[in-house]
């Protein structure tokens, strides 16, 4: 291995500016400059879709020992969806996919709305389901994206006519990549039964992609957020521990999502010792990088009407093992999207973001020549 430290001095030349930029680069660019290097490129992307209201009020209402305030709350959470307009910011986030072309997508919050409120005697009814929505736009953008997995997490009634489902999925660019095998699984760990006709449980999906002719693995994910006064930073470690178990010593790898935590916390630790590297930190250290905000306030608002991106924590990751170079360590560049006032759509009342969480979209080299398959 004599060529170890050539090898690496030359990705970090080649790549010394390309690291440190948040503007993305051509696909060709990209590709030529991972030939130079000995390397491939992948590219990864993570969003929360948001399903556009404040679940988090409702769950509270739901919680809460007065029955009063369950209605008032699931209509005000009705009236909110109405202005966040999953359709609209599902154009954003395809043109962005666009833009870069990665390799995989890991979507959290994929959500199906289903609401009647004939019985409230109110001639409301919604039928949204976000996955074939957002498989539309990209392919009227000329994408080709499959579907390679999804996992159910909870499908929650709080009330006659009112219907919740949510999933996290994985999308695999076919045109750049092969799916191999996929995985899906609900945590052994749940919080379980919070309120009649609401089970909360999580979930994770595992996806086999060929790159180039190498095998990548890839995990997407939303861990358990705290609900209301409750501190559920133990479950989400448990979860995320899981996840290490499932994976084993499998790499190269990624773990990507929301997972409701910020570094240092147990989770963070679990992923670190299992062997992952936080790409943010390692190559923006020192940026603070948030991708959401600490409940809805001002500049937090549940309908995306702030004019700020109000986010405060960074709790949404791209984990990577066996990625990075033995001596020049990770390679590649890391951004967020959906969190500067340009990146707000046109919605039904006025500008939205596309979610009330920013994406992360990861390029990465991976030093192929070293024969790690």
């Amino acid at each position: 291995m004599k060529h170890t430290t050539a090898f690496g001095l030359l990705v970090a030349g080649v790549l010394a500016a390309f690291a440190c930029t948040d503007l993305p680069t051509s696909d060709s660019d990209t590709q030529l400059r991972a030939k130079a290097a000995g390397a491939q490129r992948v590219g990864v992307m993570t969003q929360n879709l948001y399903v556009g209201t404040d679940v988090d009020a409702v769950l509270a209402a739901l919680m809460s020992p007065d029955p009063n305030d369950d209605v008032p709350a699931l209509f005000t959470a009705i009236e909110t969806l109405g202005k966040t307009d999953f359709p609209t910011r599902a154009g954003a986030i395809a043109d962005e996919i666009a833009r870069e072309r990665p390799h995989v997508v890991g979507f959290q919050e994929v959500s199906e709305i289903h609401i009647n409120l004939n019985g409230f005697g109110v001639p409301v009814v919604i039928d949204l389901e976000f996955l074939p929505i957002i498989e539309a736009q990209l392919a009227a953008r000329g994408l080709h994206y499959t579907v390679a997995a999804t996992v159910k997490n909870f499908d929650v009634t709080p009330v006659p006519g009112i219907q919740l489902v949510d999933y996290d999925a994985i999308l695999v660019n076919t045109d750049l990549a092969t799916v191999d095998f996929a995985y899906a699984q609900n945590f052994t760990y749940n919080l379980g039964v919070i309120a009649p006709g609401v089970e909360l449980k999580r979930g994770f999906v595992e996806v086999g992609a060929i790159i180039d002719g190498t095998r990548y693995i890839f995990v997407s994910t939303h861990f358990e957020p705290d609900i209301a006064t409750l501190d559920l930073s133990g479950l989400r470690a448990a979860q995320a521990y899981e996840i290490a178990v499932v994976l084993g010593d499998s790499t190269p790898a990624f773990v990507m999502g929301d997972l409701n935590d910020q570094p240092g916390t147990p989770m963070y630790q679990v992923l670190q010792q299992a062997g992952f590297g936080d790409v943010w930190q390692e190559l923006r250290p020192g940026v603070d990088g948030f991708t959401a905000g600490e409940g809805y306030n001002d500049e937090r608002r549940a309908d995306l009407s702030n004019e700020h991106n109000g986010f405060t924590q960074r709790i949404d990751y791209i984990w990577a093992r066996g990625v990075g170079h033995p001596t020049a360590g990770l390679q590649g560049r890391i951004k967020r999207f959906g969190a500067e006032p340009s990146d707000k759509v046109d919605g039904p009342y006025f500008k939205i973001w596309p979610s009330d969480h920013a994406g992360l979209v990861a390029e990465l080299l991976s030093p192929v020549a070293l024969g790690r398959r």
